[in-house]
């Protein structure tokens, strides 16, 4: 048993913790937490809840309203892991500096960066988007038509990417793509560049925009990146999407195609 004295020693310590990481604290709770707690009382996912409120509040056909509805909603409802205003900057920059004619988005999630860049396409443009969750895609589908996207502008597929992405040209008709944006498991970053090279899939100069590779992070993506010899990198410092005060950052690489 640990005495009062002992006990009474640690309390300027985890004070201190408490203080330091106060904000990794709020976000297990807003991201956890929470979460469970509202996904238990109303039966329905924080997703879904999610996309309810921009149901109500969005206007339809309106692709920045309805990212502006989203903000709002992981601003002062429940925490949603989009990529958010700030990292959304980066990323519609990109997209009209590069004017890609075929666009791979990694991890759907609820469809907010897939009307960002959708909306920011040129006439003709593709966007294909992978998402393996099957209760997420069911609401990205429906947040990408209301803003007003069809399918011959954005389709998406459902399923796990280390199976869709060999599958991309034969079934799907992408031969290559001039612009990728990852934003699903961060532990698949590496295993899935390597694959979407493996197929011949990069067009030369594609951009590839990596989203948390600081935090959560992608140490091993980035130490690939930084060391093949096939990418030249850099690396955006930003915070976490919704979390001023976490650190975070995106890479955006260009493919040289050198070996």
């Amino acid at each position: 048993m640990v005495s009062p004295a002992i006990a009474l020693a640690f309390i300027p310590f985890v004070v201190t913790l408490l203080i330091r990481y106060r904000h990794y604290f709020l976000l297990f709770y807003r991201a956890v937490l929470l979460r469970w707690l509202r996904d238990h009382a109303t039966g329905i996912s924080r997703e879904e809840r999610a996309f309810q409120y921009v149901l109500t509040h969005a206007i339809p056909g309106d692709p920045q309203h309805i990212l502006e509805t989203f903000d709002h909603w992981a601003n002062h409802r429940e925490y949603l892991s989009n990529i958010g205003p700030q990292k959304g900057k980066i990323l519609d920059r990109l997209i009209y500096e590069n004017t890609p004619l075929t666009v791979l988005e990694l991890g759907t999630y609820c469809g907010y960066a897939t009307i960002l860049m959708a909306q920011g396409l040129p006439m003709g443009a593709r966007l294909y988007t992978v998402e393996m969750d099957p209760r997420n895609a069911a609401v990205a589908e429906k947040v990408i038509r209301l803003a007003g996207f069809d399918e011959d502008t954005v389709e998406l597929i459902v399923g796990p990417s280390e199976e869709v992405i060999p599958q991309l040209r034969e079934k799907h008709g992408l031969l290559k793509a001039n612009f990728i944006f990852m934003d699903h498991w961060k532990r698949c970053y590496l295993r899935d560049l390597q694959l979407l090279e493996d197929h011949n899939l990069l067009a030369e100069g594609a951009t590839v925009l990596a989203n948390n590779v600081i935090f959560p992070g992608a140490p091993h993506f980035l130490q690939y990146v930084k060391t093949c010899g096939k990418y030249q990198s850099k690396t955006h410092r930003t915070s976490l999407q919704y979390f001023r005060a976490i650190p975070d950052g995106m890479a955006e690489l260009t493919y040289t195609g050198l070996h």
